[in-house]
């Protein structure tokens, strides 16, 4: 039984370490999600952002400012759908252009940073008639400027909204635990991009365990 011992202590410190580096409180972040528009009007969270994306003549692509998890499954979705012909449809072809409808949502006032005031409550639409090769970012300025990035190029505001911020994370109890002007970082990262608190707190709690039960076995054997 005693040399179970060090083996236990060990498994106890490995989960101790686990539940140390998990996050006290789900959080999200405050920041404008990139979606593509997809059949019958939905919404698909984008894989590349809109300094990358370079969408064809006839695509939908959707911008929404919330406070919500960085994640497919949990952002909020722009809610206006994706519907080109509701968008650009007046819009004649051009040559030598291509058509880009875009679906920008403020968001609700809960969702807003401390002092301002969301610019409008319905989803903006625009048009955006650009060259072919332009990026979502290029179409997107045509029609919404003025546009602010962070120096990791993270979409920060559109069309001035909002004018401090970018990606900050939000406890759930809504107080930020960044500095406005910060981007979003990885849950299991502390703000200098190296391992969060209770990460070390658990690799302590493995160094001291694995320890004693070195300690004690050698004990044993004297």
């Amino acid at each position: 039984m005693r040399r179970r011992l060090p083996a236990a202590a060990l498994a106890l410190g490995i989960v101790l370490a686990l539940l140390a580096a998990a996050p006290a409180l789900a959080a999200g972040y405050r920041y404008w999600s990139f979606w593509d528009g997809a059949a019958g009007g939905q919404w698909s969270y984008a894989t590349q952002g809109p300094s990358l994306a370079r969408p064809a003549d006839g695509s939908v692509q959707g911008f929404r400012f919330a406070v919500s998890k960085d994640a497919a499954a949990e952002a909020a979705k722009p809610r206006a759908a994706a519907d080109f012909e509701a968008v650009c449809g007046a819009t004649a072809p051009a040559e030598g252009r291509k058509r880009v409808a875009l679906v920008i949502d403020f968001g609700v006032q809960a969702d807003a940073p401390t002092g301002e005031v969301v610019p409008q409550e319905a989803p903006r639409t625009a048009c955006a008639q650009v060259a072919p090769e332009a990026t979502t970012a290029e179409a997107l300025a045509a029609v919404a400027k003025p546009l602010r990035y962070n120096s990791a190029a993270l979409l920060c505001a559109i069309s001035g909204y909002p004018q401090h911020g970018c990606g900050e994370q939000i406890a759930e109890t809504g107080a930020a635990e960044a500095s406005a002007g910060s981007s979003a970082e990885p849950s299991g990262s502390a703000p200098g991009g190296g391992p969060s608190a209770g990460l070390l707190v658990g690799i302590a709690a493995v160094a001291a365990l694995a320890a004693a039960g070195v300690w004690q076995s050698r004990r044993r054997r004297r």
